[in-house]
């Protein structure tokens, strides 16, 4: 389903945000799904690349055929650790990483045909077809689940890069995040600025900030074009309650095919 209001947003402000009732999903029909999803990111395995940091996470691509309306996941490469894994790179445009390809594990097999995330990935595609003249290209996807957890006071969760950015792609780049669950934390607040604050912190003078918010319940979201906006995370920090606290959220970057010969 084409949301005409998260059309508008993309299109007039380069950003969006967007709750359950927008996605077209009614309230109380995936509760069983949304729970599968989540018992997959209780054990994701740490960031590799930044032990120490709280960061859980895993990644895989997926491909849409707009011709067919055929959405097909990529398999990954073996991994003696992993089972497979998939490979993820970052440009010159994440100042923690230049220039830097690394792997991530795979999303499992059996989360790749969960209902929930194929409506959300599926939703995400038709935005960005109904704004892009697409249909004779294929659509790439990367789907990224991210968890910031924590298990008490003093502890904090970082995420990557820990300033405004931007994804590194194309003008036909666009990048979705669907709020998964989020219990017992503080902070994780969004920050969306111009292109030209990437880099910067959102409390930096120069820093020009278009919004700020804090996505708290299941399936908030919010989406950005890439190239016209930057955007940021705060990190997340303990709260009150007893036990540990998480903030777990789906990513979803989509660009145009671009072949390589």
């Amino acid at each position: 389903m084409v949301e005409t209001g998260v059309m508008d947003g993309l299109r007039e402000c380069g950003f969006v945000r967007y709750g359950i009732e927008r996605l077209g999903i009614p309230a109380g029909s995936v509760e069983d799904d949304l729970a599968r999803i989540g018992r997959v990111f209780a054990a994701l395995p740490p960031d590799p690349y930044a032990p120490g940091t709280h960061r859980f996470r895993r990644y895989s691509h997926a491909v849409y055929l707009p011709w067919k309306d055929e959405l097909s996941w990529i398999p990954g490469t073996r991994d003696p650790v992993h089972g497979t894994v998939t490979d993820f790179f970052l440009g010159e445009e994440d100042p923690a990483h230049p220039r830097t390809r690394r792997v991530l594990p795979d999303i499992p097999e059996e989360l790749r045909g969960n209902a929930l995330l194929v409506r959300l990935l599926r939703w995400d595609i038709e935005q960005v077809l109904a704004l892009r003249n697409l249909g004779s290209r294929p659509l790439w996807a990367g789907v990224h689940l991210i968890r910031l957890g924590v298990e008490g006071p003093g502890q904090t969760a970082v995420s990557t890069p820990d300033c405004l950015h931007q994804d590194g792609g194309s003008a036909g780049t666009f990048t979705f995040a669907h709020l998964i669950s989020r219990s017992n934390v503080t902070g994780g607040q969004n920050v969306i600025a111009t292109s030209g604050s990437a880099g910067l912190q959102p409390d930096d003078p120069w820093a020009d900030i278009h919004a700020e918010f804090t996505l708290t319940d299941p399936l908030d979201g919010y989406a950005v074009h890439d190239h016209r906006v930057s955007h940021y995370v705060g990190p997340v920090r303990a709260g009150s309650g007893p036990g540990p606290g998480e903030r777990s959220i789906v990513i979803v970057g989509l660009a145009p095919y671009v072949p390589q010969l």
